[in-house]
């Protein structure tokens, strides 16, 4: 991974300083082919991996180091920061530190504020965020700051000296510009960076649609230029180029998906803020024509389908379908011993990245498919499967261009004529506001990562973990006619559709002409009503999968007990290494008793919560007290919907709702166990990466060692509201 910086290992044992000490080091690299690529391609049977391992034992001499690699700094265009946010990154060597202010010291055009008192743990990396603001032109070479740092224990104050090179560019103009590196903060606390290229011709009244580019795996936007250059600059839109989080991400799913959504909205609110820059703007909430490669194609297939409303038109090209077509389980070793009603339900987790399973969102949108038909490494029978079921479904304006003798990348996949008056047709001809067609499909699998189809939405399922479908026939005189499949409640939006009544079933709702914004819909009982006149709790829809926690409103706080020797906190800083490394994603550790305190005085920090630790501990026993989960804890056992799981190799990772009940977003992920064996298995269940089945809750047992899902005790799916679902549950043993 780019910038990636080494992760402290505590030693099992001190070394002896009167001998040598032996250390037993185990590796395991997996051959991951979207790297290295199909051995066969290069005339080899059989993968080959080479690994490299450096050792080093680190120095403490500074307890506290900056880390400039990992810090987050816009470009200055014609003296003005092109955007508002910062990052600098600091290590702690040992102890465990609290930042609390920056003073710039060679200028007061900007000043940078803190967004929140930052702790960093014994060995953690963070990256603290600061605003950004301006008071005048800035044209020095670097900002010289000036951090005030404290222990957390108040005993011990340091200034810890950075300097920032500042990137400075000239005005751009209709023949002269660099990509500009752009900030702002990812899910409020997080600095993030990403590129976009201007457009040649100024937009005055007319703003064209943005283009969205996601690059393939293993692409670093910022390292590698090939990926802007690799797409014209256009005359009338702004290119964009988000990172995803990092050159993998998440194949542009959960974090990576609305870091891309957010660079667009950024942009919006960068453009405006200057005045010099007016003529140049975008629209709010702009909608894009989506662009990618590779893992990025499969993206721009991913994002367009489950946010068809915010979408033009898209040029996916060297796309795969989705994990299991591409990399099958087929040799997955707990294949071998997994019980097929677990099998399902264990894969049902994975549903909501299936992009063919979500076509029908397509439909009404142009599609133009690229793909080398010699393409190695994504066979070209992915993009023609793609197109094959969009005109299965109805499409009239899906596409395929496939190029013969090309493989996987060629420089002129996006800059060549036919793709470039697709793009033009679309900038030019396609209307500003959404299409609004009689008769479409909308197919949904998780309603928290789906957006509108011509303004209708999903809000709810029946049974998570299925597909919802919601079709809807509009009539000559405006009435829709609505047929729903696992779909609990729904919603219109009255901007992008205009309906005089709504039938479902034996239900006709008439909607005034004075009703406008957002209007829902949930069955009543004798039937379906607007659901403002329905009582019931606001809980919002339980997610059908673990990676679910990854998509935070904040940084993702990790509590273990309060011992700050623990396993727990061993565990919470690997996870919090991984966080930063695949995801850029922040995460902080909070001993248990600051977290009972902020419970009482409802001071809980933003984002999702992650417990490590014991059923027995303070924090399990408050929240699953209040039964909002079958889970529960009966003297120091934990149960679940009348099991006992008092084996003490038993352990249980599952998702729950915020202890904010004002926080319908917000997540809580317990990570329970009663030893260290038990708690490293859990552990690995963390859902670092996409394609790992993992659904809203899971019990282990030691078989899980040597047989993987074949150890699972049993699994499942939350019902719609947060209650057991006995059709996608399963106890194994």
């Amino acid at each position: 991974m780019e910038r990636a910086l080494p992760r402290a290992v505590e030693l099992p044992t001190p070394p002896n300083l009167r001998k040598p000490t032996v250390y037993e080091i185990f590796i395991s690299a997996d051959y991951e082919i979207r790297l290295f690529g199909d051995p066969a391609a290069k005339g080899e049977e059989i993968p080959i991996q080479t690994i490299r391992l450096d050792i080093q034992l680190e120095a403490q001499n500074e307890l506290l180091v900056h880390e400039p690699s990992l810090d987050v700094v816009c470009d200055f265009v014609d003296g003005k920061a092109f955007g508002n946010a910062f990052g600098i990154a600091l290590r702690s060597i040992s102890g465990w530190w609290v930042v609390k202010s920056a003073l710039i010291r060679n200028t007061k055009a900007v000043v940078l504020t803190i967004k929140r008192d930052t702790v960093i743990a014994p060995t953690q990396t963070r990256i603290v965020p600061f605003s950004l603001s301006q008071s005048d032109v800035f044209r020095l070479p670097n900002i010289d700051a000036e951090l005030e740092v404290i222990s957390r224990d108040g005993l011990h104050k340091k200034i810890i000296t950075v300097i920032l090179p500042v990137h400075h560019q000239c005005p751009w103009n209709q023949t002269s510009y660099q990509p500009i590196k752009a900030t702002y903060f990812y899910a409020l606390e997080m600095p993030t960076a990403f590129l976009v290229v201007p457009p040649v011709l100024q937009s005055f009244d007319k703003k064209s649609p943005p283009i969205l580019a996601l690059h393939g795996a293993g692409v670093d936007i910022f390292d590698q230029s090939f990926w802007t250059q690799s797409i014209p600059r256009n005359k009338r839109s702004w290119l964009v180029f988000p990172s995803g989080r990092t050159s993998w991400g998440l194949d542009w799913h959960g974090p990576s998906a609305q870091d891309a959504w957010a660079t667009i909205d950024s942009l919006f609110e960068i453009l405006q803020a200057n005045t010099d820059w007016k003529h140049w703007e975008i629209d709010s909430n702009a909608r894009v024509v989506l662009v990618g490669h590779s893992n990025g194609g499969q993206g721009a297939w991913y994002l367009a389908s489950r946010y068809p409303d915010r979408v033009v038109g898209v040029i996916p090209a060297a796309a795969y379908i989705k994990s299991q077509a591409y990399i099958p389980w087929t040799m997955s070793r707990s294949a071998h011993y997994t019980d097929p009603a677990l099998r399902a339900i264990l894969d049902s987790s994975l549903t909501p990245d299936d992009n063919d399973l979500h076509l029908s969102n397509l439909v009404d949108i142009p599609v133009l498919a690229v793909h080398g038909g010699n393409d190695t490494n994504v066979p070209v029978w992915h993009s023609r499967e793609y197109v094959s079921i969009l005109k299965t479904l109805g499409a009239k304006n899906a596409s395929i261009r496939e190029v013969p003798n090309e493989d996987h990348w060629f420089s002129s996949v996006f800059d060549n004529e036919q793709v470039q008056g697709f793009l033009e047709t679309l900038l030019v001809t396609e209307p500003r506001s959404p299409r609004s067609p009689k008769d479409f499909t909308l197919t949904v699998s998780d309603p928290r990562a789906s957006g509108t189809l011509h303004g209708w939405k999903v809000e709810s399922l029946i049974f998570p973990g299925r597909l919802a479908l919601l079709r809807v026939k509009i009539d000559e005189a405006g009435s829709a006619q609505v047929i729903v499949s696992n779909v609990h409640s729904f919603s219109l939006d009255r901007c992008l559709s205009v309906c005089k009544s709504v039938q479902i079933g034996a239900s006709l709702i008439p909607i005034s002409s004075e009703r406008s914004g957002i209007i829902r819909f949930s069955p009543d009982g004798a039937g379906w009503t607007i659901a403002d006149t329905v009582k019931g709790s606001q809980e919002k829809h339980p997610p059908a999968r673990l990676q679910s926690i990854l998509s935070s409103n904040g940084p993702i706080s990790f509590i273990i007990s309060n011992d700050t020797n623990s396993r727990e906190l061993s565990v919470a800083l690997r996870l919090a290494h991984d966080l930063q490394i695949y995801h850029r994603l922040d995460s902080g550790i909070l001993r248990e008793s600051e977290v009972q305190v902020h419970l009482q005085d409802g001071r809980l920090p933003p984002g999702n919560l992650v417990f490590i630790g014991k059923q027995s501990s303070a924090f399990p026993r408050t929240l699953l007290s209040e039964k909002r989960t079958p889970f529960e804890i009966k003297g120091n056992v934990l149960g679940l919907n009348g099991q006992v799981l008092d084996d003490p190799n038993t352990g249980s990772i599952f998702l729950h709702p915020h202890p904010d009940r004002k926080d319908l977003d917000g997540l809580v992920l317990f990570v329970l166990s009663n030893n260290h064996e038990s708690l490293e298995r859990l552990a690995r269940l963390f859902p670092i990466r996409t394609g790992v089945v993992a659904p809203s809750w899971i019990v282990t047992s030691s078989l899980s060692n040597r047989i993987g899902t074949g150890g699972i005790r049993g699994t499942g799916l939350w019902s719609q509201s947060w209650g057991w679902n006995d059709a996608s549950s399963t106890w194994i043993w």
